[in-house]
């Protein structure tokens, strides 16, 4: 299987700016662009997002509860539940998967978002080293993993 080009991996780091951007009104402080090692270490709510097709592999989008929170109120929610936060994360990693189609076309099949909450690892599926993005939003962490090859 064949890695990601360049440009294909500068389409997640937009695709991350521009969420924020339009959501918030305020783009994120990309922190980090890396290649990470066996595994990296995720926040407390993390979503995943699966490809098959023609990529293979995995985006995870990991965020701690208070930033969830943040952009859950400047959506005007009031359910702040761990359920709740789950669901927000798991959205936004399918909106990121969504902006990826986009880009990569419709050969790229994207799976309904799974949510995990607890600080994990993120273990690699396809990629022995996968593209790590840190980024901060009104001072609070976030990490997007893509785990991604050409199909």
């Amino acid at each position: 299987m064949d890695a990601l080009t360049q440009a294909e991996l500068k389409l997640f780091v937009d695709s991350v700016r521009r969420y924020f951007e339009v959501t918030t009104a305020e783009a994120p402080h990309i922190t980090s662009a890396f290649l990470g090692h066996a595994d990296v270490t995720g926040h407390a709510f993390t979503g995943t997002v699966q490809f098959s097709g023609s990529f293979h592999g995995q985006v995870l989008v990991s965020m701690p509860g208070t930033l969830l929170r943040e952009l859950l109120v400047l959506q005007h929610a009031t359910d702040f539940s761990d359920a709740h936060l789950l669901d927000a994360v798991g959205e936004i990693a399918n909106t990121l998967a969504g902006n990826a189609r986009q880009v990569l076309g419709s050969g790229l099949h994207i799976s309904v978002p799974t949510t995990q909450q607890g600080l994990n690892s993120v273990l690699p599926q396809v990629r022995e080293r996968p593209y790590a993005i840190t980024l901060r939003w009104h001072h609070q962490p976030a990490l997007v993993v893509v785990d991604v090859t050409r199909g």
